[in-house]
């Protein structure tokens, strides 16, 4: 996966809206191959971006700390 994606569940600190969004733009842009989206692909690429956002963030909040599996 991309390297560049930091860990965002950290003990110390809560991950700030800007590090969820970056690495969820990390992530689009792997999966779709595109550092920068065409114009044509411009408003889907941002929508995904937008909704991987909404889930990293769900999860992050909902986690339990010092839970084990």
């Amino acid at each position: 996966m991309c390297r560049s994606i930091k860990v965002l569940r950290r003990r110390d600190e809560t991950a700030t809206k800007e590090e969820v969004r970056a690495a969820a733009l990390q992530f689009v842009r792997k999966v779709s191959g595109y550092r920068t989206p065409s114009k044509a692909n411009e408003e889907v690429f941002e929508a995904a971006v937008d909704e991987v956002t909404k889930a990293s963030q769900r999860l992050l909040e909902s986690l339990r700390p010092g839970a084990r599996a």
